[in-house]
């Protein structure tokens, strides 16, 4: 088996997260090429004002995209809360959802933002049929991120890898649109998405920390798990009583 080379990827490596302090961190890190945050992950990182949260981002991102999320369900509120959004900065695509929560679709919004020259990134697709419409409804010359959450399909049990293959192929002609393989689950989606020629790839912190493990020597760390195993049995004062 050859040993996989994270030098050898072509895919751009996104940020996916809200705490500030470990956005800070990332934006150190060379491997990291964006930032992307969602109002789940704000909440969780207890942000109470999206804006100042947003400005405290951009002065520690202020030359890489970074996508910040619109909240409201109707479309007219939601398309002023995307400009809104998209005059914090020359870096911010506004995620956009592909439909609001009755199902509706975002579609004619998304065609009057992107025709404005709004860059934006469309979230929550997990449907090529989802992906035809956002082909259909963006602006050739405006840039714009196309979010399928490839681990949320491989959660239902299927196969992602066919359906981002071709989402690649509806998205051949907006070439400013960029395919972003979202919520994955494991390291190995990385070099899946690399393989099919994904553009983007978001990855939380945890998953970034396993970056350090690519190539590594299966004898090693096979050798590494029995010691871990053995280390706890110890500490844990296991014992069974054995018969002579």
């Amino acid at each position: 088996m050859t040993a996989p080379n994270a030098n050898h990827l072509k895919i751009r490596i996104f940020a996916d997260g809200a705490h500030v302090e470990g956005i800070r961190k990332a934006a150190a890190d060379p491997r990291i090429q964006g930032f992307t945050t969602n109002p789940t992950l704000m909440r969780i990182a207890k942000v109470d004002d999206y804006k100042a949260f947003a400005q405290d981002v951009l002065e520690i991102v202020p030359d890489k995209p970074v996508s910040f999320e619109v909240f409201a369900d109707d479309f007219p509120t939601m398309e002023k809360q995307a400009r809104e959004i998209a005059s914090w900065g020359q870096n911010v695509y506004v995620k956009i959802p592909i439909t609001n929560t009755k199902g509706e679709s975002a579609g004619p919004m998304i065609a009057a933002l992107s025709g404005a020259g709004i860059k934006l990134n469309i979230t929550a697709i997990l449907t090529v049929g989802q992906v035809e419409e956002v082909a259909r409804r963006l602006a050739k010359q405006t840039p714009a991120v196309v979010s399928v959450f490839a681990g949320r399909i491989a959660d239902t049990g299927r196969d992602p890898v066919p359906l981002m293959t071709k989402a690649l192929q509806v998205l051949h002609e907006r070439p400013h649109a960029e395919l972003l393989w979202a919520s994955p689950r494991e390291l190995l989606n990385i070099f899946q998405a690399d393989a099919i020629g994904c553009h983007i790839i978001t990855i939380t912190d945890d998953l970034l920390k396993k970056l350090a493990l690519v190539g590594k020597d299966l004898n090693d760390f096979s050798r590494e798990t029995v010691s871990m195993f053995y280390s706890d049995a110890q500490a844990a004062g296991y014992s069974i009583a054995l018969a002579d």
